[in-house]
């Protein structure tokens, strides 16, 4: 990522030759007929149109009651309300979060380097979706794979996706990045090499940890066939090459926006595409570090920030946070720096809605060697996952 200052005729008499003056004129014998032909004609037209109406709206072959048409899905994504999750909730999915195997399980193998298109990038492509291929809630599990020329010749990328229900109607998707940045060796440590340790292995392991928390809330979840979903992706090529430009930066979301954009997703209605299907685009990045300043980016997605300030008061009224001094630690809607250029622009620019989690300003070790394990803060990193936890719970009404 980088900153930014960044719509009758008539009818006349007619002589009858046969006499007889009871009889209506000619062209009034064959009207009748024809007046119940046109009726009975309006009938099946408007039968018809009821038949086709019920189909479009009440298509139950993948299990979900409601097709919606694309102004429909924007309708719903702006009146869905969130559930409020008790304090006994609170402290079971507080508890569900594993600090040790989020970090042994989850980010431990996510730790070197991961360039795209090297081994280093398939091990933790691997990585990710052998977990979410582990876990019984049944993720469809996706790996989208294309070349694009860099200022480096010509790169593999592959984005990793999740999705719990592509059936679905909707989707909140959450997302990430997991490449690497390539960074000039340091004289002084000639070995060493950039793990982005907060950039962003940790928010990664965040996500996996999520799902493995939440593993059988959302196999019951799935089960309901409701008209949201989850989808998690984790992108390829965020990081620039050399230096930071519309074209060098974001090939993967770039690749994923247009893809989404250009696919159908009959599970919503006929004309509806992937990416509209989205309700909202959750983007972690930077995460990791002690004492994060988290401001909202978005007036279209407040409400959501304001859950985020929700969860986290009420964990910490309830002693579910560690190290946490104050009652709003992390997100605040009292500052803001400005915006940032990062995987969530491809999608913005498209008219998705954006909650952008990123810490400003960004961490002293950014873009540097210094950005590994050791300078991470656990404590912070289960805070925030625990924050996370309730807000996909409320979201999704787990």
């Amino acid at each position: 990522m980088a900153r930014s200052s960044r719509r009758y005729s008539k009818l006349l008499p007619q002589s009858n030759s046969g006499g007889g003056g009871g009889s209506l004129p000619g062209c009034e014998r064959v009207r009748k007929p024809r007046a119940r032909v046109l009726l009975l004609g309006l009938l099946g037209v408007l039968v018809l149109a009821v038949v086709l109406s019920v189909y479009l709206t009440n298509d139950t072959s993948d299990g979900h009651v409601g097709r919606l048409s694309a102004v429909d899905l924007v309708k719903d994504r702006l009146a869905h309300k969130p559930s409020k999750v008790s304090a006994a909730q609170i402290r079971r999915l507080a508890s569900s979060v594993d600090g040790a195997r989020l970090w042994e399980t989850h980010l431990r193998p996510i730790l070197r380097e991961r360039l795209p298109g090297t081994r280093g990038s398939q091990a933790v492509q691997k990585h990710i979706t052998s977990t979410l291929s582990s876990l019984s809630a049944g993720w469809s599990v996706d790996l989208d794979s294309f070349q694009s020329p860099t200022p480096r010749g010509k790169v593999t990328f592959t984005n990793v996706i999740g999705v719990l229900d592509p059936t679905a109607p909707r989707r909140l998707l959450l997302a990430c990045h997991y490449d690497s940045k390539a960074l000039p060796a340091d004289p002084r440590a000639p070995g060493k090499v950039f793990l982005g340790a907060s950039d962003s292995a940790v928010p990664c392991a965040m996500i996996l940890e999520l799902v493995a928390s939440l593993d059988a809330q959302l196999r019951s979840f799935k089960q309901q066939k409701l008209p949201v979903t989850l989808q998690l992706v984790f992108f390829d090529g965020e990081e620039a090459f050399e230096e930071w430009t519309a074209t060098d930066s974001l090939y993967g979301s770039r690749h994923l926006a247009e893809l989404m954009a250009d696919t159908a997703h009959p599970a919503a209605s006929p004309h509806a595409t992937v990416l509209q299907a989205v309700d909202l685009f959750v983007l972690l990045d930077l995460l990791g570090g002690p004492d994060p300043l988290i401001a909202n980016h978005f007036d279209n997605t407040a409400r959501w920030f304001d859950r985020l300030i929700s969860a986290e008061k009420r964990l910490h009224r309830q002693g579910l946070l560690t190290s946490h001094p104050s009652e709003q630690t992390y997100f605040r809607k009292d500052v803001y720096l400005g915006p940032v250029q990062d995987d969530h622009i491809p999608f913005l620019h498209r008219g998705v809605p954006v909650l952008h989690i990123i810490p400003t300003p960004f961490p002293q070790f950014w873009h540097t060697l210094d950005d590994t394990e050791e300078n991470m803060h656990r404590p912070t990193v289960e805070n925030l996952t625990k924050i996370m936890a309730v807000f996909l719970a409320e979201y999704l009404g787990l």
